[in-house]
């Protein structure tokens, strides 16, 4: 079973690299020490098969470690990987001298780590076969001494032989870097005869860069008497093409111990290495566009940090988003919508300078990671650049598209020093550009507070809510004070904002009425209660007044009158039913052009309540005046009935107002027996409130009505 040996004094990283190392292969042991001291006692009698170490750790780094490690029996040839944070290539020369194998830059890239440890095993396991046949044959030789110079030619032979079955480039060179064995695997690679090649130098068969380059590595070997940590290397082969290899040289000595030739074992890892290129650039990459995506985004701009942190140069990040884009992914279709982001996505890329990054971050936002920036103008000016880049009309498929972008632009080290911060702050910076009206950029300002971050997501969710119809309505019931029975129910808007759960109205409202977006969302309120309403008559319901709340914004925006008129005929309700809730506000403003629509709705059979009543005006002029049906008492009355006398002169006030203009009553928010008994008391027509049960899904308020149509209590 492979043993693999994991060195940190960080429980965190220990797990990590515990589980990357588990993934090499199968049937992995992985032991993890947090303790160097402890790793030694273990290692002295379990001999793995690869380590890696932290280099800063208690007691002893990672070059110590190393040193006592390499001590231990049979530890010589095991390669060793120290991970180090450290830049400083003083660090890694105390590792490569205490006998390293490797290194890693932390913080660590997964698939490097793969890469580099699956590479290192598999040539260490090449490396003890060939030790194993090799210490095999020398154990027949010494059983024979009779027969010791007939078996030594035949193990000569055979070791050949066992040799030349390994699927990896084996040569031993002399100190004149001549070739005194070649295997057969190399002989082909090199399309050369073996016999023909001893004698000559490794100009003959790879030619005189790599003759060059693997002769100085060989003096390397002859003075130190050491092998070589592994290295990757590219050979051409016989007919041109480039290979990989993991290269590795080892001292041969004779019976005194003198180092007589190099061995080295070059493991063609060309193929792994294409697959795992693919699959890097894969995870790395956007499938559409080609560009880096967030990931490799991050990993730059961590890249980037690191290399500014002492000298505090400045850099830029830019947050782009495509304005009304998802109108024309919804018009014209995906595909053109997809042609439309390669082609933004070309235009950015010559926007930028050669060491700039730029990337997609998904669906229509993308980054420009801008490096080197000298001052603010330098960013201003691209992001200027790229809007103005985007803004020309894109000629695709036969069809002249036009979009604008919002651009965020954060920079560090003024807006922030951490990888987090900037990302935040940049994707903050373009919501206010694109919350401004979109088609420019805004830099991020430090009174950019918490509230205003809040707004500026919840206004762009709000969008995304509508876009993506993550709206909903919960219904909640009306009640006859005389039967007890359900005689109405008014719609209630919910949000289901995704990653936060269902949002009531007064947590968005205010927003939408500001930013004007209550228009669409109220329109897609009428439209779905109507849609509900025939619903539930369909299913064999009785008829209930179904009441929806209006908005001034409405009244201000909107044909009111055509968009009742509109939903009453796509949904087939009849006009009866429907109950609309107007605000003192609405019936203040523009009293003529109120009084008109009103009327007109009223002539189509739509009735009318006026919400809240009580709270605000409450005009006996525009209640005589206007041809509202109904009355809804404020639940700031209802709340304190029992116990403050004023609101209950109110009260009784508001109900013998409406009875003696001949108006029915509906009291808000009743949650008491008590309240329910003294509304009814004081002639109130009809409650509404969480005693008759809380705002309900259409599903769970249908099951509420087949229970019996009637409460269980009668006033």
């Amino acid at each position: 079973m492979t043993l693999i040996a994991i060195l940190d004094d960080r429980v965190t990283n220990r797990n990590i690299f515990s589980r990357l190392a588990a993934s090499l292969e199968a049937g992995v042991e992985v032991r993890a020490f947090g303790d160097p001291r402890e790793a030694l006692a273990v290692l002295a009698l379990h001999e793995p098969d690869l380590v890696i170490t932290d280099f800063k750790m208690p007691h002893m780094d990672g070059a110590d470690f190393t040193r006592h490690f390499r001590a231990l029996p049979g530890a010589a040839d095991i390669p060793v990987i120290v991970i180090t944070v450290y830049e400083d290539r003083g660090f890694r020369l105390r590792a490569l001298e205490a006998g390293a194998t490797d290194f890693l830059q932390s913080p660590v890239d997964h698939q490097e780590f793969l890469t580099r440890a699956r590479n290192l095993l598999k040539l260490s396991k090449h490396q003890r076969l060939i030790r194993s046949r090799a210490l095999s044959l020398e154990h027949e030789l010494a059983e024979s001494e009779q027969s010791r110079a007939a078996l030594l030619r035949d193990s000569r032979e055979r070791l050949a032989q066992v040799i030349d079955t390994v699927p990896a480039l084996v040569s031993a060179t002399d100190d004149h870097g001549v070739y005194i064995f070649v295997n057969a695997h190399l002989a082909q690679f090199a399309g050369v005869d073996a016999a023909q090649v001893i004698g000559q130098d490794a100009h003959s068969t790879f030619g005189a860069d790599y003759a060059a380059r693997s002769q100085a590595l060989d003096r390397l070997v002859f003075e130190s008497g050491a092998a070589l940590p592994a290295y990757e290397e590219e050979i051409l082969d016989h007919s041109g093409a480039p290979h990989v290899f993991l290269t590795t040289k080892a001292p041969l000595h004779d019976a005194a111990h003198k180092v007589v030739s190099v061995l080295t074992s070059a493991l063609d890892i060309t193929e792994r290495k294409q697959a795992e290129s693919q699959l890097r650039h894969i995870a790395h990459h956007d499938p559409l566009t080609r560009l880096p995506n967030r990931l490799l985004l991050q990993q730059r701009l961590q890249r980037e940090l690191a290399r500014n942190r002492r000298g505090g140069r400045m850099f830029a990040l830019h947050f782009i988003d495509l304005d009304r884009f998802k109108d024309i992914n919804d018009v014209l279709g995906h595909q053109l919508g997809d042609q439309l982001l390669l082609a933004v996505a070309g235009r950015l890329s010559n926007t930028v300078r050669e060491g700039d990054t730029v990337a997609r971050l998904g669906g229509d936002e993308f980054a420009i990671l801008q490096v080197e920036t000298q001052e603010t103008e330098e960013a201003a000016a691209l992001a200027r650049h790229a809007i103005a880049s985007i803004a020309q009309p894109f000629g695709i498929d036969g069809q002249t598209l036009g979009v604008s972008a919002s651009i965020g632009i954060t920079l560090y080290p003024t807006d922030g020093t951490g990888l987090d911060e900037l990302l935040r702050n940049a994707d903050l910076a373009m919501y206010r550009a694109k919350a401004e009206g979109g088609g420019a950029y805004r830099f991020y300002q430090a009174d950019m507070n918490r509230s205003a971050r809040e707004t500026l997501r919840l206004d762009a969710d709000l969008r995304q809510g509508i876009a993506q119809q993550e709206f909903v309505l919960h219904f909640q019931p009306q009640v006859s004070m005389r039967t007890g029975a359900i005689v109405g129910v008014e719609a209630l808007l919910r949000w289901q904002r995704p990653g936060i759960g269902l949002v009531k109205p007064m947590d968005f409202l205010p927003l939408a009425e500001e930013n004007g977006l209550i228009v669409p969302i109220n329109a897609w309120v009428l439209l779905e209660a109507c849609r509900q309403a025939v619903a539930w008559r369909r299913a064999g319901l009785p008829p209930l007044r179904c009441a929806v709340n209006l908005s001034p914004v409405q009244f201000r925006r909107q044909d009111v009158l055509a968009l009742v008129t509109e939903a009453l005929a796509e949904t087939g309700l009849d006009a009866d039913i429907l109950e609309l809730e107007l605000t003192e506000t609405i019936l203040m403003e523009d009293t003529e052009a109120s009084t008109r629509t009103l009327r007109a709705l009223r002539a189509l059979g739509v009735s009318l309540a006026i919400d809240d009543f009580g709270t605000g005006y409450s005009s006996l002029s525009y209640v005589k005046n206007f041809p509202v049906n109904r009355l809804k008492i404020d639940q700031s009355f209802i709340r304190t009935l029992k116990s403050d006398p004023s609101d209950t002169a109110i009260v009784r006030a508001i109900i013998g107002l409406g009875h003696s203009l001949r108006l029915a009553l509906v009291a808000e928010g009743v949650e008491t027996m008590e309240q329910f008994t003294q509304l009814a008391a004081e002639g109130c027509d009809d409650a509404q409130g969480y005693l008759f049960g809380p705002p309900l899904t259409a599903t769970d308020f249908e099951a509420l009505m087949r229970q019996g149509h009637a409460l269980p209590f009668v006033a």
